[in-house]
């Protein structure tokens, strides 16, 4: 039963996947490239932060929802995460060009989702080496991973496009790294399967700045799509662990209260599994759980309409596959 249910799992993810980061989407034929601005903000001494849209991607947004961020040192620039389009990575090389002459020598991946990694190659035309965590090898191979470029080149066009690939890292990490670049040390370390197999979330000691990745969401509702719940919550242990002053997430506004905003997430987390968890280990019908659950501390939350549910029996079917 359970190889039954990771099937279904697998092909929920393909389903969501295409749903959220594709599929529920508009097209616009006509947006002017100027009209998405990526703006760096100084969140500590030498880290940068780009937050993107609460949305669903977009044409009209050029698949501007997710967070990046960059890390200026002497001996260069490293930059976490490569955002939804080439475009979007465009104007970020732009923006980073305006705050330092250091060359962008590293890009890190948190994980291997659409919003993340479709401006990868704007970064490798530039010469910079690309880290991640090698089950993205997986995703990279994977009929998903084709699908859902093939989606995205409909969903966000002109922006995501036929010249628009995947690209795979150059380093891929196992469980952990240390990236010194200038004499500054950036920690890098698996916390997945969580999100998504391949999390990486990355310290800086030296500006107390955690990148989170999507292991915590602020201000929408987050994504579980296909993630192991259980796992998940694992990992916001060990982001408390390590104490930081700032936590960039990959979605939503820095955090400067790292403790109060981990606990939505967790929160949140632990609420679809306490609502699904009876149903699922009865056999129970999801639908039946899902209509008799409270959603009201959440309903007004942005994305919840577009994702809520989608989570709800992700966390329903990982249950019985536990």
């Amino acid at each position: 039963m359970k190889v039954c249910i990771r099937r279904i799992q697998h092909c929920l993810g393909t389903l969501i996947g295409s749903f959220v980061f594709c599929g529920l989407t508009i097209a616009h034929n006509a947006v002017v490239a100027d009209e998405v601005l990526v703006k760096p903000i100084q969140v500590a001494p030498h880290t940068y932060f780009i937050q993107g849209r609460p949305e669903m991607g977009s044409s009209a947004n050029q698949n501007f929802i997710s967070n990046a961020g960059f890390v200026v040192t002497p001996g260069g620039v490293v930059v976490m995460d490569a955002l939804g389009s080439p475009v979007l990575a465009k104007k970020l090389i732009a923006e980073i060009r305006k705050v330092s002459n250091q060359k962008i020598v590293a890009v890190i991946v948190s994980h291997y989702h659409a919003d993340h990694i479709y401006g990868l190659q704007e970064f490798k035309k530039i010469g910079a080496t690309i880290y991640a965590q090698g089950e993205g090898r997986n995703y990279l191979s994977s009929e998903t991973a084709k699908q859902r470029l093939i989606a995205s080149r409909v969903d966000f066009a002109p922006w995501v496009n036929e010249k628009t690939s995947l690209v795979p890292a150059d380093v891929w990490i196992d469980k952990a790294f240390t990236l010194k670049v200038g004499g500054v040390d950036f920690l890098i370390t698996r916390v997945g399967p969580a999100h998504a197999p391949e999390d990486l979330m990355v310290y800086v000691p030296s500006e107390k700045v955690l990148f989170a990745g999507d292991l915590v969401f602020r201000g929408r509702i987050p994504f579980v799509g296909n993630a192991d719940s259980k796992g998940w919550l694992l990992a916001l242990d060990e982001i408390e662990r390590l104490n930081p002053d700032t936590v960039i997430p990959g979605h939503g506004a820095y955090s400067t209260k790292p403790l109060e905003d981990i606990a939505f997430t967790r929160g949140y987390l632990k609420y679809l599994r306490e609502s699904m968890s009876t149903a699922a280990l009865n056999l129970d019908p999801f639908e039946g759980a899902y209509q008799s659950t409270d959603w009201s501390e959440y309903e007004g939350m942005p994305l919840f309409k577009a994702a809520n549910r989608m989570n709800a029996y992700n966390v329903y079917l990982s249950i019985q596959a536990e």
